[in-house]
Parts: structure tokens; sequence; C-alpha cells
């Protein structure tokens, strides 16, 4: 494969850690990695030549105006997750960053968005740019106006689903993050029966197939990529969770929006739209999910055991987690 040249955002961020790794690692590929504080950015850099840190921000992304024009490949990680800044960073300063790169030099730009922005047929959910949170929303609207530039025929999208990853050199994905306190409560989860399902992929494996991707664009197929193992269940994440920790299931409780609307009644809980249609959508699953195996390439977190263990959750630390809080109470 040719060497490119390729500017990664984000890449202090957990997506863009594994991914800069890889790149590093696995190719000969010339690297500009723009991060904000180069300080957070935990991979050895000058294990070879040619990978250059660059300090920077989003928000004034026309300072590298001119590197842009030189570069082939374009891995847009960054993102704003809320704030003052969200739609700035996530729409304006994104687009901007397309439009700085030579539409006939450039090859390909990889761009982040999220699942959450698609119908489970893969077209924008209209209720995501209605009703989501200001994140979802700026990624639904980047999603509207990215077709309008001149490099759109060269922008492959990838849309993430719930993401894992992190470790002790890595940022840890909001996802990962809550799983050790979620299994605390296995013996009361393991009674649940919830009608819902999912995809979820580690950011590891969004590394790998991002790494294919730059050398083998897609062609003569679309360029919406929803990044994800297969669909999984509600009731088969909590079977699989129950099995990890070795716990009986003897009955299931269904829970039904009925019942759930009863609890957010009686408790008075407060739910802004986004979450209300999360509840009442409930199937979070997409067509033609991709993940390493698709491209014949390495799975590394296929199952829940797998992100289980990767999470940091062991057996043994659970139940003693279970044992303390039985003590307590």
């Amino acid at each position: 494969m040719s060497k490119k040249r390729i500017f990664v955002t984000g890449a202090s961020g957990c997506v863009g850690h594994y991914l800069s790794e890889q790149l590093i690692q696995d190719t000969e590929h010339e690297l500009f990695l723009l991060v904000r504080n180069p300080d957070k950015l935990k991979i050895d850099t000058s294990v070879r030549p040619n990978v250059t840190v660059l300090q920077g921000d989003m928000l004034e992304i026309e300072k590298f105006a001119d590197l842009l024009k030189t570069i082939d490949v374009a891995v847009l990680t960054a993102t704003a997750w809320g704030g003052e800044n969200v739609f700035k960073i996530n729409v304006e300063k994104t687009l901007e960053l397309m439009n700085l790169l030579d539409a006939e030099k450039c090859q390909q730009v990889i761009y982040f968005s999220t699942a959450s922005v698609l119908s489970r047929n893969n077209e924008p959910l209209p209720e995501a740019g209605e009703f989501g949170i200001d994140y979802i929303r700026s990624k639904y609207q980047c999603l509207e106006q990215k077709s309008k530039l001149a490099i759109a025929p060269k922008i492959t999208t990838v849309f993430p689903t719930l993401v894992l990853g992190g470790d002790t050199t890595k940022p840890v994905s909001h996802i990962t993050s809550g799983i050790p306190e979620v299994t605390k409560y296995v013996d009361i989860i393991k009674f649940l029966k919830a009608d819902g399902s999912f995809h979820f992929i580690h950011s590891r494996d969004i590394a790998t197939v991002v790494r294919h991707l730059i050398d083998y664009p897609p062609e003569n197929q679309s360029r919406y990529l929803v990044l994800g193992q297969e669909k999984l269940t509600a009731n088969q994440a909590i079977e699989e969770l129950s099995a990890y920790f070795g716990k009986k299931i003897y009955f299931r409780i269904p829970l039904s929006i009925a019942l759930a609307n009863a609890i957010i009644a009686i408790f008075r809980i407060q739910m802004d739209a986004w979450s209300r249609f999360c509840m009442e959508y409930r199937h979070f699953v997409y067509k033609n999910a991709v993940n390493p195996a698709t491209y014949g390439l390495p799975n590394y977190c296929v199952t829940m055991s797998d992100v289980l263990k990767l999470s940091g959750v062991t057996q043994f630390s659970a139940n003693r987690e279970i044992e303390t809080q039985t003590q307590k109470n």
C-alpha cells in the first residue's frame, strides 16, 4: 500500500487512542495527530518517524489550513459531548475542516457520527434531530449539511453503536465506566425481562475497521457504515450477564412501558423528550452493521463475557461486592 498523509482529530480520546496506536504500530503512513492537550496522549509517538503531534483546537481549525490541503485521508473522531460550543465544533468547525481539504487531492474523509441519528433502516431518524440532546442534534445537523460539500463523494460516514473501551493507558468510554456499577445489581437484574435490543463495539474493533477503510475505501456501495457487533437483545444480555456470574434464573418479571410509566409517575421522575423517545423506541438496531469480521479481520470484543472481562469485571469481584452490600443491609 502506498504511504498516505493522514490527519486525525480527537487523537487523545478513547477511540482516538486505539486508532492512533494501530496506525503507528501497523502502518507506515505519515500521521498528524491533532490534540488539545498533548499530555493526555498516552501513546509513544516516537517509535517511528513521520508521526507529528499537533497541539490545537477544533475551534481554531483554520490554523491548519495549509497542512490540510496536503492531506490524503482525514479521520474525524473529535467531538464535543456538550457545552456551549457543541454545535460550533460538531457542525460548523467540522464542516469547515472538510472544506479546507483539497477535494481533488484528498482520497477520503472518514467522519464519525453516531448510530443514534439513524433509524432501523439506516436512514436519518427525524426524532434525533427534533428531540435529541445537543450532542445528537449536532450530529444530525452535520449529517444533513455535509452532503453539500465539494468533498462529499469522498466522505465515508461511520456510525458507532454503544462504544466500549479504555484501560490504564487509554481513556475509558462512558459505557465501559458504568458497567462495574451495573453488575453490582446482578441478583436483581437476573429476574427482569425487557423488550429491547442493541449493538455494541469496542474501540479497538473500531480502530481495526477504520485502519482497513483507510487503505480500502468503500466502492460501489453505501458510504454509511454502522459499526457494531451482532444484535443483542436485552434479555440475551441479562441471561449472559447472569451466566457469567453463575446466577440461576428461576423466573422473570416483564418490564413493560406501562409499568415504566407508572414508576415515572409515582416517583415523579423527570425525563427529557429524548430519554422518553428512547424508552419507547427500545430497539436500537441497524441493517448490515460492520465489525472487523466483516472484512475478514480478527474481532477483539464479541460477547457479553468479553465486554465484562475487558471492563475489568471478574466473577470474584462482583460476588464480593454483592456480599458486601448484603452485609451492610
